[in-house]
């Protein structure tokens, strides 16, 4: 494939790390930097306007086109083949539909923001490529700038050989720690230290976000329909004043999954709910209503395994995919935590379903259970509520009015109050 012999600032090279990025090996991000940022800030990120791929099977050229020079890094990714590329955090203004199909080396392709301050575009690959070049051109002959990559066929030797040690690590995205479980209340105007915040915390956990969507239908996005119910349940809970309410996210961020379960044990929470929104292929024919699901060794049935499947498979959506982190289930107290645990978790999920049930439609099978990485805190009872189906046409009727939602939120905090309120009494009673 022929060198572009415009001006330009070349970055060749397999892996390209430029320090003007924000790169997760950097000081880790805290809560308030999870935060949206002002709309001047925002209108200063670079805009994407247009994308493209050209060539075959053998070489093919990704082109970006840009309002302003950005810098970026790009690495490959085995196992599925995979070719992933960040830059700062874009305004990308793409057609509709865009990197659904793909050309030559480039199966699909799909982008959006994977940090505060971060953007990813992720490529999947027909098979084994390399970078042959990637570089930004500069504006110039009434033509925007342009970010393209080079990419070429390799066999799967070559490719192995030249991907990163343990793809690297560096690449994964920064994500804000949760705070500790107390903290520390600003001292009183008289110099006397106020108490710290003893309430139980519940962590609610809108799924998706950011570069991954989740499913989608009729314009609509999980990622923005289970925001919006997890910022209204926030409120809701928020209001009674009884709990503290932390969310994983609380704008289109992507935030791996294991990095979910980690905000809820940093916490100490006493409750961790996950919301989802599933959809059913076209070929299984149509489903309609909430269901809730808890952690499971093995699923409760085939549907419950497609959903735990397609919510695991989270990280390598976003372009990287990590390694479950080793449990230490064989230890007794461990393994005995995890077990009461779970039926903390299995006993919520039926006071859930019971307040559900008056207020909004169920699934005829409402309670079920699989393996979801996203529940596997040893000492959070956790479950994970599918609220609807994107898929089916009343659902999404449903998930898209603030009425509805409004009813299923109210049910849904009355379930969380009824069961840390028994949670808290037995508790009491026993010391």
């Amino acid at each position: 494939m022929a060198s572009r012999t415009n001006r330009r600032i070349l970055l060749g090279g397999v892996l390209l790390c430029i320090a003007a990025l924000p790169c997760a090996d950097s000081s880790r991000l805290i809560a308030a930097e999870s935060r949206p940022q002002p709309a001047a800030v925002a209108a200063n990120f670079p805009v994407a306007s247009a994308a493209r791929l050209a060539g075959d099977g053998k070489q093919t050229r990704f082109i970006l086109d840009l309002d302003q020079t950005v810098t970026f890094r790009a690495v490959t990714l085995a196992d599925p083949y995979r070719v992933v590329v960040d830059v700062p955090q874009m305004n990308f203004q793409l057609p509709a539909g865009i990197g659904s199909g793909g050309r030559g080396l480039v199966k699909a392709f799909r982008y959006g923001l994977v940090m505060p301050g971060g953007s990813r575009i992720v490529f999947d690959l027909t098979g084994p490529a390399k970078i042959a070049n990637s570089y930004v051109l500069e504006a110039a002959n009434g033509q925007p700038v342009r970010l393209v990559l080079e990419l070429e066929e390799v066999d799967r030797t070559a490719f192995v050989s030249s991907l990163p040690v343990e793809n690297r690590p560096e690449l994964r995205p920064a994500i804000a720690e949760a705070p500790p479980a107390t903290v520390p209340s600003a001292p009183a105007p008289d110099g006397t230290q106020q108490k710290p915040d003893g309430r139980p915390v519940v962590v609610i956990d809108p799924g998706h976000g950011g570069i991954d969507n989740g499913t989608q239908s009729s314009g609509e996005s999980e990622k923005n329909l289970v925001l919006a119910f997890g910022l209204a349940l926030r409120d809701k809970l928020e209001k009674a004043g009884k709990y503290r309410v932390v969310m994983t996210r609380d704008d289109d961020t992507f935030i791996p999954l294991n990095d979910r379960t980690k905000i809820a044990r940093n916490l100490k929470a006493a409750l961790f709910v996950s919301i989802h929104a599933d959809a059913l292929p076209r070929a299984e024919g149509d489903a309609q209503g909430a269901t809730i699901y808890t952690l499971s060794d093995k699923a409760s049935d085939a549907e419950a395994q497609r959903l735990a499947d397609a919510e695991n498979r989270a990280d390598a959506i976003a372009g990287f995919n990590l390694a479950e982190e080793p449990t230490d289930v064989a230890d007794i107290l461990i393994d005995l935590t995890q077990r009461e645990t779970r039926t903390f978790s299995n006993r919520f999920a039926r006071l859930l379903m019971s307040e559900m049930k008056q207020t909004v439609r169920m699934h005829k099978h409402p309670l079920k259970s699989a393996g979801f990485r996203v529940l596997k805190a040893p000492d959070v009872p956790s479950v994970l509520v599918e609220i609807g189906y994107v898929s089916n046409k009343a659902d999404l009727g449903h998930l898209v009015s603030e009425g509805w939602r409004s009813r299923a939120v109210g049910s849904m905090a009355q379930a969380i109050d009824g069961f840390l309120t028994k949670r808290m009494a037995t508790a009491g009673s026993s010391n």
